[in-house]
């Protein structure tokens, strides 16, 4: 079995860190029990049309330190593909999946 991991870049420095401390910031307010999404913290930061960058900054979150980047999805409750350990990291936390191994958002959504 291949380890999740591998699938992973090593992490980068992001070309602006003011902006990555910006959204990570965000992902530090987020409690534990409840997930955002990538575009709920782009508007949280003034910037509602760059929900992908915000998954940039968090694909390479290990570079400025520990987060609890676990707490962010998509805008369907999906997880981040090929990697097992956020759903035991939610889990951990009080979170449930669905069936389909995504969150409910109306359920664990965080309201901000």
């Amino acid at each position: 079995m291949p380890n999740p991991k591998s699938y992973f870049p090593t992490p980068t420095r992001p070309k602006n860190d003011r902006l990555a401390f910006e959204i990570l910031s965000v992902v530090e307010e987020i409690p534990a029990g409840l997930v955002a999404t990538y575009g709920q913290i782009a508007r949280l930061i003034g910037r509602e049309k760059n929900a992908r960058l915000v998954g940039s900054v968090l694909a390479n979150a290990a570079y400025y330190g520990r987060y609890p980047c676990h707490r962010v999805v998509n805008a369907s409750g999906r997880l981040v593909p090929g990697w097992a350990e956020q759903a035991e990291l939610l889990r951990a936390e009080g979170v449930g999946l669905k069936e389909n191994g995504c969150v409910d958002l109306k359920r664990y959504g965080w309201e901000c």
